[in-house]
């Protein structure tokens, strides 16, 4: 190899090192969870891994419902958790090990249905040694869990006036549609800045819905990116995809 080129070659070797981080994520196979496991993994594969992150993706319900067999193992040395996961309430010492992981100031970046993560609904049963956690989506995300809106899809996306920021390099909001339904999320946490707009069409009451927004949470200020995209249709979208890698780079930044 010529010297220049091996030069080159340790240098990006350096660079991809000193980037990589251990990421961790939190996903749930079941049909209303929007394929988030094999999505995820494409994720991981196609995006993440390339760019040197260790990526451990940890499925619930395994061995049995609301249990994520090596979670707290793997949140040990976790520099970033990403959940995309529904209406699941984990044993004690698994909650425990999210609620460290943020009250540190680690990261948390949360798709679609992270967005009642950990909420049940009025007809649930939650067996004893579970934990639930309803107050997550407003104190942690900093948004609301208040239904959605299935009328006036696909939606469109557009920026709010007046954002520039790098969690939008290289995405087009005008390439995204949303196909599946718009979170109602209003009102924001007052520290919360929206980064992008879902607007239903015709046929919808609905106001425009924040659909991607970042905050800070607890006294470490851990960076929390949300966005309620995330379906099957929008993770075929490169401008998604690009937002959520941007959101990886930002949630790691020190």
């Amino acid at each position: 190899m010529k010297p220049i080129l091996l030069t080159l070659t340790l240098l990006f070797s350096l660079i991809t090192a000193s980037h990589a981080a251990n990421i961790v994520i939190m996903a749930v196979e079941e049909p209303d969870n929007y394929d988030a496991v094999n999505s995820m993994n494409a994720f991981a594969a196609n995006e993440l891994r390339p760019q040197g992150h260790k990526v451990t993706v940890v499925v619930g319900d395994k061995p049995v419902k609301h249990h994520f067999e090596g979670l707290i193992e793997a949140l040990k040395d976790a520099d970033l958790l990403i959940l995309f996961s529904r209406r699941r309430f984990l044993p004690q010492a698994q909650m425990d090990a999210v609620r460290a992981h943020l009250n540190t100031g680690k990261p948390l970046l949360g798709i679609r249905t992270a967005n009642h993560a950990f909420i049940p609904r009025p007809k649930d049963s939650v067996d004893a040694g579970l934990t639930i956690w309803p107050e997550f989506t407003h104190d942690v995300l900093g948004g609301e869990n208040a239904g959605y809106e299935t009328k006036g899809l696909p939606y469109t996306v557009s920026v709010p006036a007046g954002v520039k920021t790098p969690l939008l390099e290289g995405v087009n909001a005008a390439n995204i549609r949303g196909h599946q339904s718009l979170y109602k999320v209003l009102p924001l946490a007052a520290n919360a800045t929206p980064i992008l707009t879902g607007t239903a069409g015709a046929g919808s009451t609905t106001p425009p819905q924040p659909v991607a927004w970042t905050r800070r949470y607890g006294p470490n200020n851990a960076r929390i990116f949300y966005t309620s995209l995330g379906a099957p249709e929008d993770m075929q979208i490169v401008d998604v995809r690009r937002l959520l890698l941007n959101a990886v780079k930002w949630t790691l930044e020190k």
